[in-house]
């Protein structure tokens, strides 16, 4: 039930313009996805929701756009070079790649983070795991596989001209805290967010646009006095929650799980994943971490230069802690995809509906002439189009029939749609208003559309 989910949710985002599979016309690249018209409407307005809540409603909170390309030493500093890995194995029946956690994780419903390389192939060897491809046991040793995508800068590619695409958002965060603590005047504590593009070269991405190699993300670094860091944590933890619910994801669906002493990052003291109950199982849609000092105590190491925080009011200097609060976006996208898309049986059929919050409808209102071939109907569809354009993202339909055009605009979930008829143009200047989820229907006279909506949305 939960594939065939996955497997209607896919096709109707090819169909209608949300999500396609990328350089499908050359048989496509793995892994990959191109947003479609209502795909990047849909994703804009989940990171417009996001940066307005977290950052433009909070005078703690900054913004910043850092480079994609940066210094190779950031990574050094950081440990991305010298340990972002995973435990990488080939079966040497088929010839496919795995994850080995992924491989003992899916098959025990065990965590092997903290493990060293060598126990994890005792556990593959141990408990006769198969390969899910061709389902014979017979693996190579498990090693290590840096997930750095590696580029050059400049014209000769040589190892002195060596880069790195970011695999996070977060290092452009603590290179620039000094500079956005200066310019800023922002005391601790405060926050610098960072909506951006980040690459990782996963071995086993899938599950549509849950795990890709190019991605988005959605981060905060929250820079607090060291022994208040995990009151704060608690804070962003709920802070996060009521975002996703506030946005309509039912509450059910979503739960915490916080990471045992053997899964931690070496930076961290504490980490709480917020999981979602995806048609695979459940995964992580956010992650919120405390960092400790490490990032800002790493970089001014390989840097030589002062990271520290000189607090005016006590003249007290420290070096701060960091909370983490790290959202996928394309995560994001899917899971409020998923959350709000049903199947509704109806008397003359069944339909299709996104019920998604009007504040993320990729399209707030259409407008839907009767006949597209009476003049007077068309002319009249076509000012209140002029009408409403500026203030909201609206779409003119004449491509089918009345039905077809509903059902057409419920399944990208439209939350209104206006018709514009005989009576409208004859008799009483009205409109018929129909609401996507009760599919209720009203008359409101144009006139007063602008006032309706302003109550609506």
């Amino acid at each position: 039930m939960a594939e065939d989910l996955m497997k209607k949710l896919i096709s109707v985002c090819k169909q209608r313009g949300i999500i396609f599979s990328g350089s499908e016309i050359y048989g496509g690249l793995a892994n990959t996805w191109d947003y479609g018209p209502l795909g990047v409407e849909l994703k804009n307005n989940i990171k417009r929701e996001w940066w307005k809540h977290f950052v433009h409603n909070r005078e703690d909170m900054v913004g910043l756009d850092s480079a994609i390309l940066m210094h190779p030493r950031v990574w050094e500093a950081s440990g991305h070079i010298g340990s972002f890995s995973d435990p990488l194995v080939d079966c040497k029946e088929c010839k496919e790649r795995f994850r080995a956690d992924h491989l003992i994780e899916n098959k025990l419903k065990i965590s092997v983070a903290g493990k060293t390389l060598d126990e994890i192939s005792n556990i593959l060897i141990k408990e006769g795991i198969a390969c899910p491809q061709c389902g014979k046991s017979n693996f190579t040793k498990v090693r290590e596989f840096n997930l750095m995508f590696k580029t050059f800068q400049g014209v000769i590619e040589e190892k002195s001209t060596e880069i790195y695409m970011r695999p996070e958002t977060a290092q452009g965060i603590f290179i620039n805290f000094k500079n956005i603590q200066r310019s800023s005047r922002k005391k601790i504590p405060f926050g610098i967010a960072q909506i951006g593009k980040a690459f990782r070269n996963e071995i086993t991405p899938g599950n549509f646009i849950f795990r890709t190699r190019e991605f988005e993300q959605m981060e905060i670094e929250y820079f607090v006095k060291p022994g208040t860091e995990l009151s704060h944590f608690d804070s962003w933890v709920e802070h996060s929650m009521k975002w996703f619910t506030n946005l309509g994801i039912h509450p059910e669906n979503l739960r915490l799980r916080e990471h045992p002493q053997n899964e931690l990052s070496h930076y961290s003291n504490k980490t709480v994943d917020i999981e979602y109950k995806f048609p695979f199982g459940w995964g992580e849609l956010e992650g919120i971490a405390s960092r400790t000092d490490f990032d800002l105590k790493q970089h001014t190491q390989y840097s030589n230069e002062e990271l520290d925080y000189l607090d005016t009011d006590t003249n007290e200097k420290y070096i701060p802690y960091v909370i983490e609060p790290s959202f996928g976006a394309d995560r994001t996208v899917l899971t409020f995809l998923i959350d709000s898309f049903k199947e509704e049986k109806l008397d003359n059929g069944v339909r299709n509906v996104l019920s998604i919050d009007r504040r993320l409808a990729p399209i707030k209102i259409a407008i839907l002439p009767l006949k597209k071939n009476e003049e007077r109907i068309v002319k009249q569809a076509r000012e209140i189009f002029d009408m409403l354009k500026d203030r909201y993202h609206v779409q003119y339909d004449d491509t089918g029939s009345i039905g077809k055009l509903y059902r057409r605009q419920d399944e990208v979930g439209t939350p209104f749609c206006i018709t514009v008829d005989f009576q409208t143009i004859e008799e009483d200047k009205k409109v018929t208003i129909r609401e996507r989820d009760t599919m209720a229907q009203e008359r409101i006279a144009i006139s007063s559309l602008n006032e309706y909506f302003q109550n609506q949305f």
